[in-house]
């Protein structure tokens, strides 16, 4: 199968400063090779050549985005790099707190809206020198309600949700990276249509303070890039480390694979396809690849996600159910008509079975260095009215365990296919190093 990625550079950026990678614009930076302002100039042109075809942008402003490149250009030939990210422009998705801009949250109720702080991540990648370039359309409050975005591949398709901004803008070259947030499948399902690498970490790895909560018991923070060195440099600068490159592996991991509860009723031939090729060439490789089972309860937490997204979106949403329901979707109104129906009994209920899911499947891994298993239902779907299944991602989220998706495929419409991979809870760099060693194998 055809990789993704090769597929994405179709659009001209081969060459291009706005196609290098966020860490071969830092190191380019750093060492005066580009100025952060010609890397920021070279997005913006392509922006305005795409922004009708792709639309992934809900506020930009060049002037400002390039008063900072060249203010951190200015401090980079005074000091010297400010950390990790100097000069590197970085996409928000639109529902973390900009102090200097606008956070609207796809949501009418929040037009022009304007905190006074950054959320901690976005403050943390500033004081490693980023750029903010702007703000990364979402659906309506981090929820189903698709808004404007169109796949940068085919516009027919959806680019995928809830951080459908961020997925097409780092896959059509617009922006090397961009902060995305997931509650089921939010950051991983637009990385898989889009072609693109999508990380969530483990749960709350990423401090949460300045996002508008959409479930708080799942929400996780997380990132999307072309490749795994840039997600692990600027998961690195989130957690407030000097950022350290990532060790390869001692020897070819050991991957179970896992067709998990979805599997007989969501996943597409194209699915079971890009699985099956990455065991292979993973197997190929040197890896031990074993099938790996979930049981009983597991299934049962699945059938229960929508007890705990429901009830704390209806929770969450307590001031706008009150004072602004009428600018609400029809989808957000049902999911909080839905949530009020929830007891709390039930609710409680799952949120123990998910901790006891949590502990069984840490014992279950043994010495299993990763999980490969599917990470969507096949290509994007036709339609902008739908941002796609969260199947392959929700449980993972409910899990809190750390997961990330890799562009290895493609499927009969020449779509993107991507394929997960999933972790222990906090075994964050096991994983990217494994993603970084299959990806090689492309």
């Amino acid at each position: 199968m055809a990789k993704a990625a090769a597929r994405s550079k179709g659009k001209g950026a081969a060459g291009k400063l706005n196609g290098l990678s966020a860490a071969e614009a830092a190191r380019a930076i750093a060492a005066g090779e580009i100025t952060s302002e010609a890397l920021v100039a070279a997005c913006l042109d392509h922006i305005e050549q795409r922004d009708a075809k792709v639309r992934a942008w809900s506020w930009l402003d060049p002037a400002q985005a390039l008063g900072q490149a060249r203010a951190l250009d200015r401090e980079l030939k005074k000091s010297g790099p400010r950390g990790g990210l100097h000069g590197v422009p970085i996409g928000v998705k639109d529902v973390l707190d900009t102090a200097d801009m606008p956070t609207q949250m796809g949501s009418a109720i929040y037009d022009d809206w304007r905190p006074r702080t950054d959320a901690a991540c976005v403050a943390l990648v500033r004081k490693a020198g980023a750029v903010i370039l702007g703000k990364t359309v979402t659906c309506e409050l981090a929820g189903i309600a698709p808004r404007e975005t169109m796949h940068p591949l085919d516009p027919t398709r959806t680019p995928g949700g809830s951080s459908s901004g961020s997925g097409a803008a780092v896959a059509d070259f617009q922006v090397p990276v961009a902060f995305g947030t997931q509650t089921g499948g939010s950051v991983l399902r637009p990385a898989s249509f889009c072609g693109v690498v999508g990380y969530k970490p483990t749960y709350n790895m990423i401090n949460r303070a300045g996002v508008k909560f959409a479930a708080e018991s799942l929400d996780t923070i997380g990132l999307i890039g072309r490749t795994v060195e840039d997600i692990a440099l600027v998961a690195d600068v989130c957690i407030d480390r000097p950022p350290v490159p990532l060790t390869p592996l001692d020897a070819p991991p050991r991957i179970g694979v896992c067709r998990n509860v979805m599997w007989d009723e969501f996943a597409t031939a194209e699915t079971k396809a890009a699985l099956g090729d990455a065991a292979s060439r993973a197997k190929a490789a040197g890896a031990e690849v074993r099938e790996f089972e979930l049981g009983p309860a597991f299934k049962e937490l699945f059938s229960l996600r929508g007890v705990v997204n429901d009830y704390e979106r209806a929770c969450g949403l307590a001031w706008e159910w009150a004072h602004q329901r009428e600018k609400l979707s029809p989808q957000m109104v049902k999911t909080v008509e839905q949530g009020l129906a929830v007891s709390h009994d039930k609710y409680q209920y799952t949120l123990r079975l998910m901790e006891s899911c949590r502990r069984d499947l840490e014992a279950m891994m043994g010495d299993l260095d990763v999980l490969l298993t599917p990470a969507a239902d096949g290509e994007a779907p036709v339609g902008l009215h739908y941002a796609g299944n969260p199947a392959f991602q929700a449980l993972w989220t409910m899990l809190h365990v750390p997961t990330i998706s890799l562009p290895l495929s493609t499927g009969p419409n020449g779509m993107p296919v991507g394929v997960q991979l999933v972790a222990a809870r906090w075994a964050d760099r096991r994983l990217l190093a494994a993603g970084s060693w299959l990806m090689r194998l492309a």
